[in-house]
C-alpha cells in the first residue's frame, strides 16, 4: 500500500515551479536542489547513457553534472530554463569524456529514427528470413556504430537529442546552442551519412 504521506510530499513538490525551487537552492536550500535533481536526474542520466552506452559512466557524468550546476548555481542568471541550463553542463561534460574515449559507443536500432525503413535494401536485410537473418542484423548494428563513430560530436549529439530522447528542435538548439535552421541541417547530414553507410553494406550483403 503507498505511504500516504511520500504520496502527499510528492504531488507538493511537483506542483513546486523550478523557478521556486532554483531560486531557494541559490539561496543554499539542499532541499530545494535535491527536488531539482529528483526531477531531471532519469532525463539527464538517459542522455549521457545514450552517448556513453555505459551505465557506470552515465550514473557517474549524471552526477558530476548535477555537482557542477550546484557550484556554478550562482552564475544561473535564468536567461533559460534551469532544465536547458543542466542539460549544457552534462552534455559538454560528455562531449568531453567520449573525445578521452576510446571505446566504441553501442546504440540499438529501434533507438534511432532515421528513417531508415523507407530505405529498400535495408527493408529487405532485415525483413528476409534466412538462417543468416540474426547475424545479418548483428552484423548490421556494427555497422552502425561504426558509422556513429564517423560523425562528429556535434551531428551525434543532435541525433541522441532529438531522435532517442524525442527533444524538439528548438530544446535541441537551446542546448547545444545553435538555432533551429542549423539543427535541422545537422540533423539531416547525420542522418543521410548513416543512411548512406548502412545502405552500402546492405547492398554488399
Amino acid at each position: 500500500m503507498p505511504d500516504p504521506i511520500a504520496t502527499a510530499e510528492k504531488e507538493l513538490t511537483a506542483e513546486i515551479s523550478e523557478g521556486d525551487l532554483v531560486r531557494r537552492a541559490r539561496d543554499g536550500d539542499i532541499s530545494a536542489y535535491d527536488d531539482l535533481v529528483k526531477r531531471y536526474q532519469e532525463r539527464i542520466y538517459a542522455t549521457i547513457y545514450h552517448m556513453t552506452s555505459n551505465h557506470e559512466d552515465a550514473n557517474d557524468l549524471a552526477q558530476e553534472a548535477f555537482i557542477k550546476a550546484f557550484s556554478a548555481l550562482k552564475s544561473f542568471k535564468g536567461g533559460s530554463s534551469f532544465y536547458t541550463w543542466l542539460y549544457r553542463i552534462a552534455i559538454n561534460k560528455t562531449i568531453n569524456f567520449l573525445k578521452q574515449r576510446k571505446n566504441k559507443i553501442h546504440l540499438s536500432l529501434n533507438d534511432l529514427d532515421f528513417n531508415a525503413e523507407n530505405d529498400p535494401d535495408l527493408v529487405a536485410l532485415v525483413s528476409h528470413k534466412t538462417p543468416h537473418r540474426e547475424a545479418g542484423l548483428l552484423e548490421l548494428q556494427k555497422k552502425l556504430n561504426e558509422a556513429l563513430l564517423k560523425l562528429s560530436d556535434s551531428h551525434r549529439m543532435v541525433v541522441v537529442l532529438h531522435d532517442i530522447q524525442g527533444l524538439s528542435h528548438e530544446e535541441v538548439g537551446e542546448i547545444v546552442g545553435c538555432n533551429v535552421g542549423t539543427v535541422r541541417s545537422r540533423l539531416f547530414y547525420a542522418r543521410q551519412q548513416l543512411q548512406g553507410f548502412l545502405a552500402e553494406y546492405a547492398k554488399s550483403v
